[in-house]
Protein backbone atom coordinates (compact mmCIF):
# COMPACT_ATOMS: atom_id res chain seq x y z
CA UNK A 1 0.00 0.00 0.00
CA UNK A 2 2.80 2.41 0.88
CA UNK A 3 4.56 1.64 -2.42
CA UNK A 4 1.42 2.41 -4.42
CA UNK A 5 0.91 5.68 -2.54
CA UNK A 6 4.54 6.66 -3.07
CA UNK A 7 4.35 5.81 -6.78
CA UNK A 8 1.15 7.83 -7.14
CA UNK A 9 2.79 10.81 -5.44
CA UNK A 10 5.84 10.62 -7.73
CA UNK A 11 3.74 10.57 -10.91
CA UNK A 12 1.49 13.45 -9.94
CA UNK A 13 2.33 16.62 -11.77
CA UNK A 14 1.92 19.97 -10.16
CA UNK A 15 -0.04 22.54 -12.15
CA UNK A 16 2.27 24.61 -14.32
CA UNK A 17 2.39 28.18 -13.05
CA UNK A 18 1.41 30.78 -15.62
CA UNK A 19 4.35 33.17 -16.03
CA UNK A 20 3.65 36.87 -15.65
CA UNK A 21 4.15 38.31 -19.13
CA UNK A 22 2.09 41.45 -18.49
CA UNK A 23 5.23 43.47 -19.33
CA UNK A 24 4.73 42.69 -23.04
CA UNK A 25 1.30 44.39 -23.19
CA UNK A 26 1.05 47.59 -25.20
CA UNK A 27 1.67 49.11 -28.59
CA UNK A 28 5.26 48.91 -29.81
CA UNK A 29 6.83 50.68 -32.80
CA UNK A 30 10.15 50.19 -34.63
CA UNK A 31 11.06 52.81 -37.27
CA UNK A 32 14.59 51.58 -37.99
CA UNK A 33 16.16 50.48 -41.26
CA UNK A 34 13.61 52.21 -43.47
CA UNK A 35 10.76 50.02 -42.23
CA UNK A 36 7.75 50.60 -40.04
CA UNK A 37 7.08 47.64 -37.76
CA UNK A 38 4.47 47.63 -35.03
CA UNK A 39 3.32 45.02 -32.55
CA UNK A 40 0.27 45.27 -30.34
CA UNK A 41 -0.15 42.94 -27.35
CA UNK A 42 -3.15 42.67 -25.05
CA UNK A 43 -2.72 42.39 -21.32
CA UNK A 44 -3.00 38.77 -20.15
CA UNK A 45 -6.56 37.57 -19.53
CA UNK A 46 -6.71 34.19 -17.74
CA UNK A 47 -3.11 33.66 -18.91
CA UNK A 48 -3.76 34.56 -22.57
CA UNK A 49 -2.20 37.53 -24.41
CA UNK A 50 -3.20 38.20 -28.02
CA UNK A 51 -0.97 40.05 -30.44
CA UNK A 52 -0.70 41.24 -33.98
CA UNK A 53 2.12 42.78 -35.98
CA UNK A 54 2.19 44.87 -39.15
CA UNK A 55 5.36 45.68 -41.09
CA UNK A 56 5.62 48.10 -44.00
CA UNK A 57 8.91 47.98 -45.90
CA UNK A 58 9.78 49.02 -49.45
CA UNK A 59 6.11 49.61 -50.25
CA UNK A 60 5.11 46.09 -49.16
CA UNK A 61 3.06 45.13 -46.13
CA UNK A 62 3.11 41.95 -44.08
CA UNK A 63 1.28 40.87 -40.95
CA UNK A 64 1.29 38.26 -38.20
CA UNK A 65 -1.31 37.25 -35.67
CA UNK A 66 -0.15 35.48 -32.55
CA UNK A 67 -0.99 34.62 -28.99
CA UNK A 68 0.86 33.62 -25.86
CA UNK A 69 -0.76 31.33 -23.35
CA UNK A 70 -1.69 27.80 -22.41
CA UNK A 71 -1.71 25.24 -25.25
CA UNK A 72 -1.79 21.45 -25.51
CA UNK A 73 2.04 21.64 -25.70
CA UNK A 74 2.38 23.78 -22.55
CA UNK A 75 2.63 27.54 -22.14
CA UNK A 76 3.62 28.82 -25.59
CA UNK A 77 3.93 31.53 -28.21
CA UNK A 78 1.78 30.62 -31.22
CA UNK A 79 2.61 32.48 -34.44
CA UNK A 80 0.72 32.76 -37.72
CA UNK A 81 2.74 35.02 -40.05
CA UNK A 82 0.72 35.99 -43.10
CA UNK A 83 -2.15 33.84 -41.86
CA UNK A 84 -0.37 30.50 -42.41
CA UNK A 85 -1.21 27.59 -40.07
CA UNK A 86 -0.02 28.14 -36.50
CA UNK A 87 3.50 27.30 -35.32
CA UNK A 88 3.92 26.64 -31.59
CA UNK A 89 7.02 27.74 -29.65
CA UNK A 90 6.97 26.41 -26.08
CA UNK A 91 8.19 28.60 -23.23
CA UNK A 92 11.79 27.59 -22.48
CA UNK A 93 12.77 30.42 -20.13
CA UNK A 94 11.06 33.35 -18.45
CA UNK A 95 11.93 36.09 -16.01
CA UNK A 96 10.62 39.47 -14.89
CA UNK A 97 11.21 41.04 -18.34
CA UNK A 98 12.41 38.21 -20.60
CA UNK A 99 10.75 35.23 -22.28
CA UNK A 100 12.31 32.66 -24.60
CA UNK A 101 10.14 30.31 -26.64
CA UNK A 102 11.55 27.35 -28.60
CA UNK A 103 10.57 24.87 -31.31
CA UNK A 104 13.54 22.78 -32.49
CA UNK A 105 11.34 21.15 -35.17
CA UNK A 106 10.58 24.42 -36.99
CA UNK A 107 12.71 25.29 -40.02
CA UNK A 108 13.27 28.96 -39.11
CA UNK A 109 13.14 30.35 -36.53
CA UNK A 110 13.67 27.83 -33.75
CA UNK A 111 13.68 30.45 -30.96
CA UNK A 112 11.58 33.56 -30.31
CA UNK A 113 12.87 35.93 -27.64
CA UNK A 114 11.22 38.97 -26.07
CA UNK A 115 12.97 41.30 -23.62
CA UNK A 116 11.78 44.55 -22.11
CA UNK A 117 13.91 47.35 -20.69
CA UNK A 118 11.82 50.35 -19.62
CA UNK A 119 9.99 51.69 -22.68
CA UNK A 120 11.96 49.44 -25.05
CA UNK A 121 10.92 45.97 -26.19
CA UNK A 122 13.32 43.81 -28.18
CA UNK A 123 11.96 40.94 -30.24
CA UNK A 124 14.46 38.49 -31.72
CA UNK A 125 14.13 35.33 -33.77
CA UNK A 126 16.99 32.85 -34.10
CA UNK A 127 17.75 29.64 -35.92
CA UNK A 128 19.65 28.22 -38.87
CA UNK A 129 19.22 28.58 -42.61
CA UNK A 130 21.35 26.34 -44.78
CA UNK A 131 23.43 25.30 -41.78
CA UNK A 132 24.30 28.93 -40.94
CA UNK A 133 23.17 30.66 -37.74
CA UNK A 134 20.72 33.47 -38.57
CA UNK A 135 18.73 35.97 -36.58
CA UNK A 136 16.47 38.97 -37.01
CA UNK A 137 15.83 41.62 -34.37
CA UNK A 138 13.33 44.41 -33.85
CA UNK A 139 13.88 47.20 -31.33
CA UNK A 140 10.49 48.59 -30.41
CA UNK A 141 9.62 51.67 -28.38
CA UNK A 142 6.39 52.05 -26.45
CA UNK A 143 4.03 54.39 -28.31
CA UNK A 144 0.41 55.50 -28.23
CA UNK A 145 -1.89 53.10 -30.09
CA UNK A 146 -1.63 53.34 -33.91
CA UNK A 147 1.31 55.78 -33.89
CA UNK A 148 3.08 55.77 -37.27
CA UNK A 149 6.72 56.32 -38.13
CA UNK A 150 7.64 59.77 -39.43
CA UNK A 151 7.41 60.03 -43.22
Amino acid sequence: MLTAALAAALFQTAPVATPDLSWIAGYWLDCSGGREASETWSDPRAGLSVGHAVTVENGRVSFEVSHIGPTAHGFAYVAQPGGVPPTVFVLAESGPARAVFANAENDFPTRVIYERDGDALTARIEGEIGGQARSMEWKFTAAPLNTRCPA
